[in-house]
C-alpha cells in the first residue's frame, strides 16, 4: 500500500512537470535538451554492449590454442543461441530479431512508439549471442536499443509524433556513433537507412545526439579509432580503374549477401518447430565456425589483421594453421569465409540468435577488398596494389551496397579507421557498389521486408504520407446492407432510412455479392407494380473493384485512379467490412501531410 501511494505521488509530480513544460517550453527548444540526454544514455548503452560482448568472448576463448583447431567452437555458438532463445521466450516474450527493420516499422506504423523492454532486451540478447560466437553484429541491436531509449524519453514527455520520430532517430544515431565513435556516420545512418529527412527541425537534434554518443565513447575508450589503420602507401590516380572494378565487385557481392540472407530467412521461416530451428541453425553455425574460426562473433579481429598486413594470422586457431605460407590456399580460405559469412549470419538469426548485419557487411567487405588486391598482386601482372587500402575500400563498398547507404559507408569507414586520406577511392567504390546493386534491387537488406508489406516510409513525401495512412481508420460503416432476395419494396424501405446513395449487397454469411446504386434504380423505385416482382438480385451490379483490408494505401490509390470510382467496398477474405471513399482519403492525406512536413 505504501509503495502504491509513493508511486502515485511520483506520478502526479511527474505529470505536473510535464504539464509545466508544455506551457513554458516549446517542443522545438525542449528537443535540444532531450537529444543531448538521449545521446548520452545511448552512448553509455553502446559501451555497455561492447563491454558485455568482450567480457563473454574473452572468458570463453582466451585459453584457445592458436596453432590448432579448437573443438569448443562446436559448442559455444549453439549454447549462446539456446540461452538467447530462453531469454527471449521467457523474459522478453516478444520477437526482437531484425532490430533495424523493427525500428523502421515503428516509424511507419506505430507512430514511432517502442516498448520499454526494447531498451534492454536486444542489448542483453545480442551480447549473449555474439559473445558465444554467433556470427552477427552488435550494431543492429544498439540501433534498436537507442531508438527505444529515444522513443520512451519522448513518450514520457508526451511529444508529438513528428518530434517522437526525430527522437527515435536521435537514439539510433547516438547508438551508431557510440559503438563506432563515428558521429557523422551516426547521423547519416538515420537519413539513409531510417530515412528520416534532414530538415530544420531534425538537423540540430541529430547532430547533438550523435556528438554526445561519440563523446561518451571517446571519454571511456580513448581517442583511438575502432580499427587500427596506418596508411603506409598513398593512393595513386592510376589505381582509379581498379577502384571502379572493385566497386562493381562489391555491388555484386552485396547482392549475393542480400539474396542469401533472404533465402535462408525464408527457409528458417518455414520451419515452425523452434527446436528444429535451433538444431539446424546450430549445426550450420557450429560447423562453419569450427572450419572457419574468423566467422566467430563480429570478426573484428580478422579485419584488424587484414588492415595491418597480418594476413597469415587469419589461419590462427584453425585446422589449416600449417598452411600459413601457401599464398593460394590463403586466398581460397579467405574467399570461402567471404562466401559463407552470409550463411553463418542468417543461420545465427534463423536459429533464434539476436544480432545485426552491420558488422557482417563490414567483415565481408574487408575480405573482398583484400582478396581483390591480393589475387592481382600474385598473378605476376606487374601490379602492386595496397592490400590494406583495398581492404578499407572493400569495407565501404559492401556496406554501401548491403545498406543502400553510400554516404554512411564512406564516413563510417573513414571515421572508424582514420582513413580520411583515402576519401576519393572510398567515394568511388561506395558509389559504384550502390549503383551496381540498384540494378538488381531498389531496397536494402533492412527495407525489403517492409517494402513487400507496404509498410516502408521513404523520403518521397507522397509515398510516405500514404504509408502513414491506415485503411482501418478510413473505412466507413454507415452504408446500409441489403440481401439479394429482398424485393423492391423492402429496398425502398431501406433507402428511406439511409442517408447514402450506395448499398452493399451481402448474403447471410456477410459475403459481398454486389452493390446497388440509387441512380441505377431511380427509374423503378416508385413503380408499385414492381414492388413484389423485382428483387435486389435483378438490379444489383458488380463494384468497379473490391479492396482487401490488408491492401497498402498506395495500392488503394492506384485502384481508385484506375477505376475512377469515388467509393469502393472493403472486404476481409470476401466478407463485407465497409466502404472507403476517395474524399475521406484526401482529407486524411492533407491532414497527415501538413503534420508530416511541419518544421
Amino acid at each position: 500500500m505504501a509503495y502504491k501511494e509513493t508511486h502515485n505521488r511520483w506520478t502526479d509530480l511527474w505529470m505536473k512537470f510535464v504539464t509545466w513544460r508544455e506551457h513554458h517550453i516549446s517542443e522545438k527548444s525542449f528537443m535540444v535538451i532531450l537529444s543531448l540526454v538521449t545521446g548520452i544514455v545511448c552512448g553509455l548503452a553502446a559501451q555497455l554492449l561492447k563491454l558485455l560482448i568482450e567480457l563473454i568472448a574473452g572468458l570463453l576463448t582466451s585459453h584457445f590454442n592458436t596453432t590448432e583447431a579448437n573443438w569448443l567452437y562446436l559448442v559455444y555458438p549453439v549454447a549462446g543461441i539456446l540461452l538467447t532463445v530462453l531469454f527471449v521466450k521467457y523474459v522478453v516474450r516478444e520477437n526482437i530479431s531484425h532490430g533495424v527493420t523493427k525500428v523502421l516499422y515503428a516509424i511507419s506504423r506505430r507512430k514511432s512508439r517502442l516498448k520499454k523492454r526494447n531498451i534492454y532486451a536486444s542489448l542483453i540478447a545480442s551480447s549473449i549471442t555474439i559473445g558465444f560466437g554467433g556470427s552477427v553484429g552488435a550494431e543492429g541491436p544498439i540501433v534498436y536499443t537507442g531508438a527505444a531509449i529515444g522513443s520512451n524519453v519522448g513518450q514520457a514527455f508526451r511529444l508529438s509524433p513528428r518530434m517522437l520520430m526525430t527522437l527515435v532517430g536521435c537514439g539510433a544515431a547516438a547508438g551508431i556513433a557510440g559503438i563506432f565513435r563515428a558521429p557523422i556516420a551516426g547521423m547519416l545512418f538515420t537519413i539513409e537507412v531510417l530515412m528520416i529527412d534532414l530538415t530544420g527541425l531534425t538537423v540540430m537534434p541529430l547532430l547533438i545526439s550523435s556528438i554526445a554518443g561519440a563523446t561518451v565513447a571517446y571519454i571511456l575508450e580513448g581517442y583511438n579509432s575502432e580499427f587500427f589503420f596506418a596508411q603506409s602507401e598513398p593512393f595513386l590516380t592510376n589505381r582509379i580503374p581498379f577502384s571502379i572494378v572493385l566497386g562493381v565487385v562489391c555491388g555484386l557481392i552485396s547482392y549475393y549477401f542480400t539474396k542469401v540472407m533472404f533465402m535462408m530467412e525464408g527457409i528458417f521461416g518455414k520451419i515452425k518447430n523452434q527446436g528444429w530451428r535451433i538444431f539446424i541453425g546450430g549445426v550450420i553455425i557450429a560447423g562453419l565456425i569450427f572450419i572457419f574460426p574468423p566467422l566467430y562473433g563480429e570478426g573484428y579481429t580478422t579485419i584488424n589483421d587484414l588492415l595491418n598486413g597480418n594476413v597469415s594470422d587469419v589461419l590462427d586457431r584453425t585446422l589449416f594453421y600449417v598452411d600459413r605460407e601457401n599464398v593460394w590456399f590463403i586466398a581460397m580460405f579467405i574467399g570461402a569465409i567471404a562466401m559463407f559469412k552470409a550463411f553463418a549470419t542468417s543461420a545465427t538469426n534463423g536459429a533464434g540468435g539476436v544480432g545485426g548485419t552491420f558488422a557482417p557487411s563490414l567483415f565481408v567487405g574487408a575480405l573482398v577488398g583484400f582478396l581483390f588486391a591480393f589475387i592481382l598482386n600474385n598473378l605476376d601482372l606487374g601490379l602492386t596494389l595496397s592490400q590494406k587500402n583495398f581492404t578499407l575500400m572493400g569495407m565501404a563498398g559492401v556496406m554501401a551496397g548491403v545498406m543502400h547507404a553510400p554516404l554512411m559507408a564512406i564516413f563510417l569507414t573513414a571515421e572508424m579507421t582514420g582513413g580520411y586520406n583515402l576519401f576519393l577511392p572510398l567515394l568511388i567504390v561506395s558509389t559504384i557498389s550502390y549503383l551496381t546493386i540498384q540494378i538488381f534491387t531498389p531496397y536494402s537488406i533492412y527495407t525489403m521486408r517492409l517494402a513487400k508489406a507496404g509498410d516502408l516510409l521513404t523520403h518521397q513525401k507522397d509515398k510516405s504520407v500514404l504509408t502513414l495512412l491506415k485503411i482501418d481508420n478510413l473505412i466507413e460503416t454507415d452504408f446500409r446492407e441489403v440481401n439479394p432476395d429482398m424485393n423492391l419494396k423492402e429496398m425502398v424501405d431501406v433507402i428511406s432510412v439511409s442517408n447514402r446513395n450506395l448499398f452493399a449487397v451481402t448474403d447471410s454469411d456477410g459475403m459481398l455479392k454486389g452493390i446497388v446504386l440509387l441512380d441505377d434504380i431511380r427509374n423503378i423505385m416508385f413503380r408499385t407494380d414492381l414492388y413484389k416482382k423485382m428483387h435486389v438480385s435483378r438490379f444489383m451490379s458488380a463494384p468497379p473493384a473490391m479492396i482487401d483490408i490488408n491492401t497498402p494505401m498506395d495500392r488503394v490509390m492506384e485502384i481508385f485512379d484506375k477505376t475512377n470510382a469515388w467509393n469502393l467496398p472493403v472486404v476481409d477474405g470476401g466478407r463485407y467490412v465497409g466502404f472507403v471513399s476517395k474524399s475521406k482519403i484526401f482529407n486524411s492525406y492533407r491532414r497527415v501531410l501538413r503534420h508530416f512536413t511541419d518544421d
